[in-house]
């Protein structure tokens, strides 16, 4: 699937809603030991063992960002930020799609760099910063034939996607991620001692509210 820089246009948004609105029942326990984990998702993808991984970059440019998102990056209206956005692939497996909104005013100084990523992997760069917070995660179960999806990524099965703001030297980005039909390891539990871990801090989202 090549990169192709074209614009895609989003309808309709997924119904993010905060983690802590799910329940047991409406979040089993293998799903949200993925979804809510605040750990380096890339890193803990390679530990599984399951093939090498990849990030496949599907598109990157300049838009103005959806209304949430704006919302959570505190960015007005017509502001117009870089979006990217990639697919993760397991063992040549589609697994994740991912979206990130980067704020003109993030991309300065020591992350300027994040302009030029490429096929590189964005999370394997956030938490090498020791100082990186992030807020508490928002979920949604979004349908496989969403336009959030790109076309070629889209599924029959609905499929749960998360979404954080991380902070850098107070400069914030958004991350979303989508768990698409081959990612399989839903059951696995969480190894007791991880490094790379991101500092969940519930002050981010309320001072851009």
């Amino acid at each position: 699937m090549p990169y192709h820089p074209r614009h895609r246009r989003i309808v309709i948004e997924p119904e993010w809603r905060p983690g802590s609105h799910y329940t047991s029942a409406s979040l089993p326990p293998g799903c949200r030991a993925w979804l809510l984990d605040d750990g380096s998702l890339t890193g803990r993808l390679i530990d599984l063992g399951r093939g090498a991984l990849g990030v496949e970059r599907l598109y990157q440019g300049w838009q103005v960002p959806l209304a949430s998102e704006r919302r959570l990056l505190a960015l007005a209206p017509r502001h117009v930020a870089l979006v990217r956005e990639v697919v993760l692939r397991l063992g040549g497996d589609a697994v994740v799609f991912a979206r990130s909104v980067f704020p003109i005013a993030s991309l300065t100084g020591s992350l300027a760099h994040l302009r030029r990523l490429q096929n590189r992997s964005l999370g394997a760069i956030l938490f090498q910063h020791p100082g990186m917070r992030r807020s508490p995660f928002e979920l949604a179960l979004i349908g496989g034939d969403s336009d959030y999806l790109p076309a070629a990524l889209r599924q029959e099965e609905a499929a749960w996607g998360r979404r954080s703001r991380f902070e850098i030297s107070g400069r914030g980005l958004l991350v979303s991620e989508v768990f698409l039909r081959a990612f399989t390891p839903w059951p696995a539990v969480l190894p007791v001692h991880r490094s790379q871990r991101g500092k969940v801090n519930a002050a981010i989202l309320r001072s851009t509210q």
